[in-house]
């Protein structure tokens, strides 16, 4: 008695059967009817490949021969030297079905993978670039390298998320998937995240305005409000100051940047006006001398002369004003200045017998008829001063 034994029948897809035999077909039929076209076109892809990897090898020694450079022409052989090999063999994969009659399967399949190859080398290509013009401006400034490297982190995390959410939603795109509700989502994602840390992201901004746009640089004296002192460090959120009282004010950069500021060590001089009276009682002759007097110490103490002259008559005093400029955007060296003209004014007025004026009063004392009489007997003080 023979044995029975129990087969299950395997399930076996006819039509991806006939489809894949009507593939190998079509393949064979191509290489039958167009070998000619097809070497000539495998040639030139081989050579526009090595090509492409010989312009990627260049690039890479310029970039290590001349590493620690930053231009242009740096930056660009940086992006250059990016270049995948998988980009290079599809452009060649795509050149070689595109002029030898390929299939439309192998088309199709070939411009795929050349869409998503050219989507990322762009995207590769970009971020290169944009780092390194962020990398350029940011490095012209040696006193900003801590602010540097800080503010490169971030930007080199920020600028790869956006570039290549960008890239993946523009190769899904190619893949037919509906992408609205995506890039809806990720929009809302952006927002909510923009308005949660709205106060951060407004002071790294302010800070890389600073960076580029250069207002101020670090150990420069600036002036905002009541507050001036020397810039001690540029950071992410805040700029710390020394002010020339001795104080370190610390103020976020959104804040500094909507003052008006005026930077001081830009100015290559400083002002100073002094306001000086003289008495009443001084001679004419001698308060028409007090203009070159002035102008005379002024230029003794290597400063540069501007003006001076009558302003006004004062309660107490005859003004004069007189102006003059240090040459030099170092705070300390003006202070001194002030210091050495200030008192060679005083000990040149003593010296010419200028006095300086004062807050005064004189009481005069006249009898019923109007006639000026001294407020006591000319005999001497009044008894009872005199008792007391």
């Amino acid at each position: 008695m023979a044995d029975s034994t129990d087969i299950t029948p395997v399930p076996f897809d006819i039509d991806e059967s006939l489809s894949m035999m009507r593939l190998f077909d079509d393949g064979m039929a191509w290489l039958s009817n167009n070998y000619i076209e097809l070497l000539v076109t495998i040639v030139i892809g081989t050579f526009i490949f090595f090509l492409l990897g010989a312009m990627k090898r260049y690039a890479a020694r310029q970039v290590s021969n001349n590493e620690g450079l930053i231009g242009y022409r740096a930056i660009i052989t940086q992006a250059i030297a990016r270049t995948s090999k998988f980009f290079m063999f599809m452009v060649s994969a795509q050149l070689v079905v595109t002029y030898s009659n390929a299939p439309a399967d192998i088309v199709r399949a070939v411009s795929f993978l050349f869409t998503i190859s050219i989507v990322l080398q762009v995207a590769i290509w970009l971020r290169e670039l944009i780092l390194g013009f962020f990398t350029r401006k940011l490095s012209s400034d040696p006193n900003q390298s801590d602010t540097l490297q800080s503010a490169m982190s971030l930007i080199r995390v920020l600028v790869t998320c956006v570039i290549f959410a960008i890239a993946i939603i523009v190769i899904l795109d190619n893949l037919g998937v509906d992408v609205t509700g995506l890039v809806a989502g990720l929009g809302v994602g952006g927002i909510a995240i923009g308005l949660a840390a709205q106060g951060i992201f407004s002071d790294l901004f302010s800070a890389l305005s600073i960076i580029f746009d250069k207002p101020f640089r670090r150990g420069e004296f600036i002036s905002y409000d009541n507050t001036t002192g020397r810039i001690e460090e540029i950071g992410l959120k805040s700029t710390r100051l020394r002010a020339v009282t001795g104080e370190e004010v610390i103020i976020s950069n959104t804040n500094l940047l909507d003052k008006e500021i005026t930077n001081l060590t830009q100015l290559g001089r400083r002002r100073t006006r002094y306001g000086i009276g003289v008495i009443y009682q001084t001679k004419p002759d001698d308060a028409r001398r007090i203009p070159s007097l002035l102008k005379q110490i002024v230029e003794e103490n290597g400063a540069k002369f501007i003006r001076s002259g009558f302003v006004g008559f004062g309660d107490s005093s005859i003004n004069f004003e007189l102006d003059f400029d240090i040459i030099s955007s170092d705070y300390e060296v003006v202070y001194e200045g002030r210091h050495k003209i200030g008192l060679a004014i005083l000990e040149k007025f003593n010296e010419e017998g200028l006095e300086f004026a004062y807050p005064t009063q004189t009481t005069f004392t006249s009898a019923p008829d109007g006639k000026m009489i001294m407020p006591y007997p000319e005999g001497g003080f009044p008894v009872h001063m005199q008792e007391s």
